[in-house]
């Protein structure tokens, strides 16, 4: 296929975290904020003046002090992270909004913190306790969080304007980014996509870390790119995967699974587009705080749900994406050393092997993934094993 235009540009500034367009939005005098979880919704962190920044270590190489700080056996990610801020990769953020989710996420932020290692004047890090369930006594609780701990703190600190027509301002603006994406990850059902699961992800990632109203243009030309592009004649990919599980920050996870010969056609992983790239959809009744936390209560399927019902949800979340996307199979991975994916991945695995009947690999990954040989040869494996069921299926039903 054709590249598209702006790919290679996207995947620039993917390389770091401090990028153009991070820089281009604070020289016209926007906020920058350090985000490290999808449980601070992000309308919240995209208000007029000011604009959330996933936190990510590209490139990343030692972790030798980020495991001094936090020890050899945390997760990957928060040490790679706190790697990067001793390295200074993180001054140019003004603040970090860090809801008490994941304990090791936690401690690398408040290493960054106590370490000073953010040494922008008037640098700070608040942090909110955010629900476990989802009912009612957990979104009163979540939205007073939001209020006292992100907005409130938001209007003191820095003047951004917190008022209703601000929030329903910056969902609108998400929304645009989110029916964008929507669309390009469409053309992911075709039975020959004409694009693929790499070239999403990098245009779904790059919306998590840039600032949103810089990416709403070149999203509308890819979109306008691909609806016009031809697929290859012949099909390169071998087989049809949905990629499941813990944070994917680096497109190089999707790049080999698909050099394997696996389509990645969606993405159930945090930072991916189900659920983090759907619509809010918002009514003129209810205050509209509650309506977005609600939404990020509602829609999450983060493992750190614990109630019955979201266990079961989960399953049933990633059974409808491999249905509606036609996988032939479903990859669970979490980042070595997750707390929470760590009993999620083996558990939901063997729920959509044995009773929903698919194909599963799980796969406990490094944070860099790079070309892991290891990883590689586990998921040429799993397509081959995919293909063998297909042929196994396709001479069943010609005996019948």
């Amino acid at each position: 296929m054709r590249d598209l235009k702006h790919l290679y540009y996207f995947e620039n500034l993917l390389l770091e975290a401090n990028n153009e367009l991070v820089q281009r939005q604070q020289a016209a005098g926007s906020i920058a904020i350090g985000s490290v979880c999808a449980q601070i919704p992000e309308p919240l962190l995209n208000l007029p003046g000011c604009f959330a920044v996933r936190l990510r270590a590209p490139r990343t190489g030692s972790m030798e002090m980020g495991t001094y700080y936090m020890s050899s056996l945390l997760c990957e990610c928060c040490r790679a992270i706190l790697e990067r801020a001793i390295e200074g990769g993180y001054q140019f953020l003004d603040c970090i909004m860090a809801p008490d989710t994941c304990a090791q996420m936690n401690r690398c932020v408040e290493n960054i913190e106590h370490l000073d290692l953010c040494e922008k004047e008037g640098f700070f890090v608040s942090y909110s306790d955010v629900p476990m369930k989802s009912d009612a006594t957990a979104l009163k609780h979540y939205v007073r969080q939001m209020r006292i701990h992100v907005l409130d703190v938001l209007a003191e600190k820095f003047g951004i304007d917190v008022s209703d027509d601000a929030l329903r301002r910056a969902v609108a603006e998400q929304n645009e980014i989110s029916r964008l994406i929507t669309e390009l990850g469409e053309f992911r059902r075709e039975e020959n996509p004409r694009i693929t699961g790499y070239e999403f992800a990098v245009f779904c990632l790059a919306t998590f870390c840039c600032p949103h109203e810089l990416m709403v243009e070149p999203l509308r030309e890819t979109l306008a790119e691909v609806q016009e592009r031809q697929p290859d004649p012949v099909k390169k990919h071998r087989a049809r995967v949905v990629m499941a599980g813990s944070e994917i920050d680096d497109p190089d996870m999707i790049r080999l699974t698909e050099e394997a010969g696996a389509l990645v056609v969606a993405d159930r992983f945090c930072l991916g587009s189900f659920p983090g790239r759907q619509e809010i959809v918002l009514n003129d009744e209810e205050d509209v705080l509650l309506q977005i936390c609600r939404y990020y209560m509602e829609a999450g399927q983060c493992p750190r749900f614990m109630n019955t019902e979201k266990i079961r949800e989960r399953h049933e979340y990633v059974d409808r994406l491999a249905r509606e996307f036609n996988a032939d199979g479903i990859i669970y991975q979490q980042i070595k050393f997750c707390d929470y994916w760590g009993y999620e991945r083996p558990f939901a695995s063997h729920v959509l092997s044995e009773e929903y009947g698919y194909p599963v690999l799980s796969v406990d990954r490094p944070y860099v993934v790079g070309n892991s040989g290891q990883l590689r040869t586990r998921v040429q494996a799993f397509v081959e094993s995919l293909e063998i069921k297909k042929i196994q299926k396709e001479r069943r039903d010609d005996h019948e």
